[in-house]
């Protein structure tokens, strides 16, 4: 096979992932729009975690809801917690948890993030979200591993339909995006 060849196969499997994903995630989806934007209407605010990739897609959503997405607007209260720094230990283990017990109010949201579902420094996190009477929003793949295990009616479940890392990622970040556009959408209307 043709490195191209290579190349034209990643695309058609990244759209074909995120086709299926399509009808699999909007109910998930909707749910955490609504959750999020009845949060920060309640000035209450949104942390967000994960680690790794993870981290960096938590990041990214974090930004956009202080920032902006595709509509100027008021910035959104929204943190990433921070998974490096001496005061927070290393990067391969951060403590999002400490980090959750001391930022989070009740009616806040986390949104942890984590491949596979499995990053113990995000399941604390999300256990003392939860300890903190935060509704707790996970996005994840594969079949959402031990974090999907942990959550309670009141939290939410986005689980891409993938097993591999791209493919999780790819179907992650849209969610967020689908995420940050549906709050816009509420906020600012169409």
């Amino acid at each position: 096979m043709s490195l191209a060849q290579r190349i034209q196969d990643q695309f058609q499997v990244s759209i074909h992932t995120l086709a299926g994903a399509a009808d699999l995630l909007s109910e998930p989806i909707e749910r955490s729009v609504m959750m999020l934007t009845d949060c920060l209407m309640r000035e209450g605010k949104i942390l967000t975690c994960g680690n790794g990739a993870s981290g960096l897609a938590a990041r990214h959503l974090a930004a956009i809801l202080v920032d902006k997405l595709d509509q100027d607007r008021p910035g959104l209260a929204a943190l990433a917690l921070s998974g490096t720094g001496s005061a927070m230990g290393d990067a391969a283990s951060p403590d999002f948890a400490r980090q959750v017990a001391a930022l989070g109010q009740p009616g806040d949201i986390l949104l942890a993030v984590s491949t596979f579902g499995n990053n113990s420094a995000v399941i604390e996190a999300a256990r003392a979200a939860q300890e903190r009477e935060m509704s707790v929003i996970v996005l994840v793949g594969g079949e959402g591993g031990a974090l999907a295990e942990i959550l309670r009616e009141e939290d939410v479940l986005i689980c891409a339909p993938a097993d591999t890392p791209a493919r999780i990622h790819e179907s992650l970040l849209l969610a967020i995006h689908c995420l940050c556009d549906g709050i816009d959408y509420l906020l600012l209307g169409a």
